[in-house]
């Protein structure tokens, strides 16, 4: 009898996994340690051969009206050889894509500069297809070696999440392609941006996320490879009153010496729980931005979109990742 029973339990238990609806699609994704190689640069002087490794995907449904929120954090270190090394998320839907590039290069183990040879990286954006669309988000490694041998770094972990970031369209802004020169004549740029933009009443914080990407040595100028380009980078987030005069204003700052070799450093500035004030005046209207300061040493800029990057190694499609960045999420 009590065989008989198990076997209608099985019975009924099968059945109900055949008729069970499938799990929903991941939202957040560990990447697993490796070691990654790195290829060496061409000696028969053909562009750099860069590998591209997925480390894992991510999934969120949406509707029509609701943006999306991806982050992906990734951190290296024990490089043979000094080694290209880009954080990339590419988000695609039915009938569209969003990407989203950070990169520096990371020194080999034992150079006598720890500090750029344990590197960090996280990669954020938001997606707002406009449409109800399933976002599928992949996390990949951008590596290439900086000398003719190939290199392997060790990508010791990381993680990627997507979550649901509001309604609405997106309060994003991204610097267009190109390198936006500061230096002793031009000492200050202010980018990434966002212009003047409303909250939607019922919101309490704000938080801007920041990113730039600064190039050390401005490609159409004299560099010193021995020298070093240092820079302030400051993320402003003013609140507005209704008669146009400035109500506040919150700051956060970091001062950088980066060496030519390090060559592009990615400086994240966030400042996270921006007070809403409702009082003396004030209403729901900001702008942000980053002032970029030179300090001293080499010419630097701040990179923007980056054209053409290989979809994978020996791949011949292309596409474009956003660099430098800025967008804000408002809370409750």
């Amino acid at each position: 009898m009590r065989k008989a029973l198990s076997l209608v339990a099985a019975a009924t238990m099968a059945m109900l996994a055949l008729n069970a609806p499938a799990a929903s699609a991941a939202t957040s994704v560990t990447f697993q340690p490796q070691s990654v190689l790195g290829p060496g640069v061409p000696k028969d002087g053909s562009k750099t051969d860069q590998n591209v490794v997925a480390l894992g995907s991510v999934t969120l449904d949406v509707t029509a009206t609701q943006t999306a929120h991806v982050s992906a954090v990734m951190r290296v270190n024990n490089a043979t050889i000094r080694t290209l090394f880009d954080n990339e998320i590419v988000c695609k839907w039915v009938g569209g894509s969003k990407n989203t590039v950070l990169g520096q290069n990371v020194y080999q183990k034992g150079s006598g500069k720890p500090e750029w040879e344990d590197v960090t990286l996280t990669a954020s954006q938001l997606v707002h297809p406009g449409v109800a669309a399933r976002v599928t988000c992949t996390a990949f490694i951008r590596t290439a070696s900086l000398g003719w041998e190939d290199s392997t770094v060790s990508l010791v972990g990381g993680s990627m999440r997507i979550t649901p970031a509001g309604t609405g369209k997106p309060i994003q802004s991204v610097v267009p392609a190109g390198l936006l020169k500061v230096d002793g004549s031009n000492p200050i740029v202010r980018q990434p941006s966002l212009p003047m933009f409303d909250v939607a009443a019922g919101a309490n914080n704000l938080d801007v996320v920041a990113d730039v990407e600064y190039l050390v040595c401005h490609t159409i100028s004299a560099c010193d490879k021995s020298n070093s380009s240092k820079a302030s980078f400051t993320l402003f987030v003013n609140q507005w009153k209704a008669d146009g005069m400035l109500c506040r204003t919150d700051s956060k700052s970091v001062t950088l010496d980066v060496p030519y070799y390090v060559h592009h450093v990615v400086v994240p500035l966030n400042n996270n729980d921006v007070p809403i004030q409702k009082a003396d005046g004030c209403v729901p209207r900001f702008n942000a931005y980053v002032m970029v300061k030179w300090l001293g040493g080499e010419t630097g800029a701040v990179q923007g979109t980056a054209n053409n990057l290989t979809d994978g190694r020996g791949s011949t499609g292309r596409h474009d990742s956003d660099m430098s960045a800025v967008y804000a999420v408002p809370a409750v």
